[in-house]
């Protein structure tokens, strides 16, 4: 194989190197960095174990494995179930509320997510905030 043919095959196997990594799904822990899930940038929602168990869609929906609509995620941070009923909010500086408005838990922009008292309980490093939001607060 000449000196071109390599660097060709180089390059197209990071490229798919590169491809690879972006279907890859980000590691949600709990405080002590163990596995409790992952969150695929597609949307999809896995345990520990790596079975589906939620989709994120685009529109906001929130879906059970079997495709169920379990909440919804609203473009002004509303929660809500799957009758419409407001279930919580996720502001854009990361406080999340129930419907009452009373805060609920943190996330921070590094990814750390607190309880209402500041405790670090998790940690979503890489993942959408409203998603990671979704997934301690309202999955439950």
């Amino acid at each position: 194989i000449g000196y071109d043919m390599k660097r060709l095959i180089l390059f197209m196997t990071a490229i798919l190197a590169l491809s690879c990594i972006s279907a890859l799904a980000q590691r949600v822990t709990n405080s002590s960095y163990s596995t409790i899930g992952y969150i695929k940038d597609d949307g999809t929602v896995q345990s520990s174990s790596f079975s589906t168990i939620a989709y994120f869609k685009g529109s906001g929906a929130v879906q059970d494995a079997s495709f169920r609509t379990i909440g919804y995620i609203k473009d002004n941070g509303t929660v809500q179930d799957a009758s419409y009923r407001t279930i919580g909010y996720i502001k854009s500086d990361g406080t999340v509320q129930d419907s009452s408005f009373r805060t609920v838990g943190y996330l921070k922009n590094d990814g750390t997510v607190q309880d209402s008292s500041f405790r670090t309980i998790g940690y979503a490093k890489g993942i959408r905030r409203r998603w990671a939001a979704f997934f301690f607060f309202f999955m439950g």
